[in-house]
């Protein structure tokens, strides 16, 4: 996979980003974002139109920010995506991260990457436990 990327006169490089459609500061947690979404959208079939990127959400009174939320096509929130950079680890930190998300948006699955690993979750709310699958669910258009 390769992202769109180009050099300012400055020598800063941006990527563009298919979800926002605008070039943004290409930084190495944004390359793997992008990455992700790309592969989300080619691999897995979720449509660039419901993908959303540093989508702002409150918790506890303050505004944070998810890398990507992936909804349904009735507008309801299904994936929260937490990318960091790839020295970054997936530890019980980063986890812990997007479950804060999850108190907001309460989606059914949560996706971990750094672009070396990706950790794929399925929230259990009723019980309120997570599960490790094995990889990322495919995209289903509901009818």
């Amino acid at each position: 996979m390769t992202i769109d990327v180009r050099e300012q006169p400055d020598g800063r490089r941006e990527v563009l980003d298919p979800v926002r459609r605008r070039w943004v500061a290409l930084t190495p947690e944004e390359e793997v974002r992008q990455l992700t979404i790309q592969m989300l959208n080619s691999h897995y079939g979720y449509p660039l139109e419901l993908m959303q990127v540093e989508g702002a959400i409150t918790l506890n009174g303050m505004t944070r920010r998810c890398d990507i939320v992936v909804y349904d096509t009735s507008g309801m929130p299904q994936m929260i995506v937490e990318c960091k950079k790839p020295e970054v680890s997936l530890t019980q930190k980063v986890c812990d991260q997007a479950c804060r998300y999850n108190t907001v948006l309460k989606v059914p699955y949560l996706l971990l990457t750094n672009g070396h690993q990706m950790v794929m979750v399925a929230v259990n709310a009723t019980e309120g436990s997570l599960s490790q699958l094995p990889d990322i669910p495919a995209y289903h258009k509901k009818s």
